[in-house]
């Protein structure tokens, strides 16, 4: 048996190779004729799985080892027999991470009480619902869009995009890309949809770079339609749009999910799922050898200090999103360079914060937010 992986995939090294041929590459150097005698595919979303790779070729399976399978064309894949898995939720506590770092980092900025805010969230998936339960504990008023939810389930839980453009004050997107149906997200966010919001929102954008439409949004910033826009996936990847990105108050290289406990979650998913196909008995292996930060302590002092100036501190240890963000803005032409040689970041849960002159309901937040959180003596 013969498995192409993608090498920018960690942790997966000497897993599969008691089984099968391993040849790892990068996925530029996963074309047709690589793939052509190969029985599975580990791959990324720079990998487009379509007939174009895939006709011919030995493929019974691909694993992606990401969240998003748009790059996958699953009518194709249907048609040719190929089974194929993504990695659910994989990376769902680093991307609210991100969006975390960017609230209370936008919230310190422009000096505005987050609580005195409204968010509404497009897509409560996986990684929106939590986006939602970090925003309520921290006291926003949190307002979800979620059409096929809302036919499935009570809709009374939510509500129209009219609403969430008449209402919102920040508009956070995590939703599929869907370039046609009833579902369509393509290009969610264009002109249109930015002329009918009421309170010239921030628009974040986490998850597919084609669900806001950056002529749109760039026109829209420069006419004050918008307070600002963040985005960490672009259309047209790796060639983002220079002018877009100068206007960006954070503009970060599609990074959001790539805390080191992410990737280690897709990598385990793709390779249970792989060996589970091919009965290869492991399906329970997990990665282990996740690398460390610098360090897994926070100390925070909360003496004349607000519950949200607490709050940006401890966030902001673990993950700052204008690091990043000066860091595009500054070599706009190494995109895939910055994803590829990402340093290490760890999630909340990684880390143990000891806190000194915090009240308790504070100390509870920090821990329902994911903290560990020690009072020091």
């Amino acid at each position: 048996m013969k498995i192409i992986i993608d090498d920018k995939i960690p942790y997966i090294s000497g897993v599969l190779e008691p089984f099968a041929y391993v040849k790892q590459c990068s996925g530029a150097e996963i074309t047709k004729d690589i793939v052509r005698d190969a029985d599975a595919l580990i791959i990324r979303t720079r990998t487009k799985c379509n007939k174009e790779l895939l006709e011919g070729s030995n493929v019974k399976f691909i694993a992606t080892a990401t969240i998003g399978f748009d790059h996958i064309d699953v009518d194709y894949c249907k048609e040719a027999g190929i089974e194929w898995t993504n990695a659910p939720g994989c990376n769902s506590e680093s991307v609210l991470q991100y969006i975390a770092s960017t609230l209370v980092s936008l919230a310190s900025k422009y000096q505005f009480e987050l609580r005195d805010k409204t968010i509404g969230i497009i897509g409560v998936g996986n990684v929106g619902k939590k986006v939602a339960n970090f925003c309520k504990l921290i006291g926003m008023n949190v307002i979800l869009n979620d059409p096929p939810r809302a036919r499935a389930e009570n809709k009374n839980k939510f509500v129209d995009l009219d609403t969430i453009q008449k209402q919102a004050d920040i508009i956070t997107l995590h939703v599929p890309l869907n370039t046609f149906g009833i579902d369509a997200t393509f290009h969610l966010i264009d002109e249109d949809f930015i002329s009918n919001c009421s309170k010239q929102p921030w628009i974040i954008n986490s998850c597919r770079g084609e669900v806001s439409c950056n002529n749109s949004l760039l026109q829209s910033i420069r006419e004050d339609k918008l307070q600002g826009a963040v985005i960490d996936c672009w259309e047209n990847e790796p060639q983002i749009d220079n002018n877009l990105l100068e206007f960006c108050e954070f503009g970060t290289s599609h990074i959001a999910g790539y805390s080191k406990d992410g990737k280690a979650n897709g990598t385990s998913m793709a390779v249970q799922a792989v060996s589970k196909f091919f009965n290869l008995g492991i399906d329970n292996w997990k990665c282990t050898n996740i690398e460390e930060a610098q360090t897994s302590i926070i100390n925070i002092d909360g003496k004349g200090k607000t519950n949200q100036e607490i709050l940006h501190e401890a966030v902001t240890a673990t993950y700052n999103i204008n690091d990043d963000s000066e860091k595009l803005k500054a070599n706009i032409n190494q995109f895939e360079k910055l994803r590829g040689d990402y340093p290490v970041r760890r999630e909340f849960a990684y880390y143990t914060v000891y806190v000194d002159n915090i009240n308790n309901s504070l100390t509870n937040l920090l821990k329902d937010i994911g903290f560990k959180v020690e009072k020091i003596k």
